[in-house]
């Protein structure tokens, strides 16, 4: 139960996250709160990173990890203690699916911060700050490059730096729930001896 209680935890922790990240996804396609600039948007926001990595896929973790309290894979050999274990090292293979998603969206945010926004800066569209390493993040009088959309630069920033956190306590969470599962399938027992000598 030990074990089992951190994954609940664990699961319930990742909903929340999985849903802001998703709605910060979505905001990337409307700049500035407008629809206008839809063809005009950076190509990173057509990766799905918010929306499909960190959002929708991370709910089969969730999902998993909150069940794992009442999931002893209907016992193993009619021993529920090697039912629990079995129902642990489960987990460990979804939260290995969970942490390619969050992985995911870590990197392509971190990529997308990096190159820029994909902005109007004169006569053409362009990424004025992609062969800059970045350097834009630190020197706020460069965003002024960006005509239009208007603050698309503090847009972008802003819900990019989001998922990239997100999806990073994400990663944490996952890594955790492998630890957590692998320690709690080899050794739960051991480890809650006291609990499963009550159950018996």
């Amino acid at each position: 139960m030990c074990f089992r209680g951190c994954a609940k935890g664990l699961g319930y922790s990742l909903i929340p996250l999985a849903m802001c990240c998703i709605v910060a996804n979505i905001l990337l396609y409307f700049p500035n709160g407008e629809t206008k600039y839809a063809k005009n948007l950076t190509n990173f926001v057509w990766f799905f990173h918010g929306i499909v990595g960190a959002g929708v896929l991370m709910f089969l973790p969730a999902a998993v990890f909150i069940r794992l309290e009442h999931d002893n894979c209907a016992g193993c050999c009619g021993n529920v203690a090697c039912g629990e274990r079995c129902a642990m090292l489960s987990s460990v293979l979804v939260a290995l699916i969970g942490l390619a998603g969050s992985g995911y969206c870590f990197i392509i945010s971190a990529l997308a911060l990096q190159e820029g926004p994909y902005c109007m800066t004169g006569t053409t569209w362009e990424y004025p700050f992609a062969n800059g390493n970045g350097g834009y993040l630190k020197d706020h009088s460069l965003w002024t490059r960006c005509l239009e959309p208007a603050h698309v630069v503090e847009w972008n920033v802003t819900l990019f730096s989001i998922l990239l956190t997100l999806s990073g306590v994400q990663v944490i969470i996952c890594v955790v729930q492998i630890i957590n599962g692998m320690i709690g399938g080899i050794c739960g027992p051991c480890c809650c001896g006291q609990e499963y000598s009550m159950k018996a």
